[in-house]
């Protein structure tokens, strides 16, 4: 039975990825700074760690590891990532993970590694037109992300791809685009559109509240399609960064629409002040078509179902 390690195993996609890890018959150590929120782990051993403790990280990865799933970070939604007060410990604190984690791995012999990128590292003038953004995989370069949640991300890439070049380290690394369904942020100031777009009309009597002009468009992707682009690309030979996202792209006024319809209410868009991003951002899935045969589909009335019915669960609690 192989022993894999997922950081960031009390989040959002880690837990997600834990359990589907465990159903594929691994031995699963599951490491984060804080427990799930929603639901009891899978992982057959679990470590509350602080993953920026270099200690730790050398305590917690050992050489019976045969692969490292990373996604810890300090991430959230718009209201978290594009305010600016945070901008200091997101870029601090995600790359001093991946520094420690990539280290441990030096040291213990450890040659697999899945690292999760985002879409925020791509080009802010490629993103400018909601109608047609550029976000092709070789688009990322002259660099210009909107964040410095993006250029972190970005740095990170860098970082998994100089250790691969280095020290023989099978990297894989995927750029997410808007992951979203049950067991993650809807409430917490971290949610991103689509649960908090559930949370606000579930509530509603009729307004809803949308950040900025709502003609911004983004793609999103359910989690049960992230967890399957992440073992679809680990599994495969690609060493480079593909996009893992859905080309589906919806207006962020259309998605509060989609919401209503899917909650049978009639609600009315009040779009206010707020931090939003790019006002572009779609999946561009042409490079992982042909690197690894699959793309994800489109699951967005399935997914929002799923997310509404759950975060409607929450409510009542």
């Amino acid at each position: 039975m192989k022993k894999v390690l997922v950081c960031g195993a009390g989040g959002f996609i880690g837990g997600h990825l834990v359990t589907s890890l465990k159903e594929k018959g691994y031995y699963v150590i599951g490491a984060d700074i804080k427990q799930h929120e929603y639901k009891t782990t899978d992982a057959d051993k679990f470590y509350q760690y602080d993953l920026r403790e270099q200690d730790l990280v050398r305590k917690l990865v050992t050489p019976d590891i045969d692969t490292i799933y990373q996604l810890a970070a300090d991430m959230g939604g718009a209201g978290y990532v594009f305010t600016g007060v945070n901008d200091a410990n997101i870029m601090h604190n995600s790359a001093l993970i991946n520094l420690n984690i990539l280290e441990a791995m030096v040291k213990n012999d450890i040659k697999n590694v899945f690292y999760s990128s985002s879409a925020c590292m791509y080009p802010s003038h490629n993103q400018e037109d909601p109608s047609n953004p550029l976000l092709s995989e070789e688009s990322a370069y002259p660099a210009n992300p909107d964040s410095e949640y993006g250029w972190e991300k970005l740095f990170s890439e860098r970082v998994f791809l100089a250790f691969a070049k280095n020290y023989g380290i099978r990297a894989r690394v995927a750029r997410f685009h808007n992951i979203f369904g049950p067991l993650g942020s809807w409430k917490d100031g971290k949610e991103k559109a689509p649960a908090a777009l559930c949370r606000k009309v579930a509530q509603s009597n009729g307004e809803v509240e949308v950040w900025g002009p709502g003609v911004q468009t983004r793609s999103f992707l359910f989690i049960e399609e992230c967890i399957e682009g992440i073992h679809r690309i680990m599994e495969s030979d690609c060493n480079f960064p593909l996009n893992l996202g859905s080309e589906r792209m919806i207006s962020i006024n259309d998605l509060a629409l989609l919401v209503a319809q899917i909650a049978n209410k009639d609600i009315t868009i009040k779009n206010i002040p707020g931090p939003m991003g790019v006002m572009g951002r779609n999946s561009h899935n042409k490079l992982i078509k042909e690197t690894i045969g699959w793309a994800p589909g489109d699951k967005l009335e399935y997914g929002l179902e799923k997310t509404y019915a759950w975060i409607s669960e929450q409510l009542q609690k």
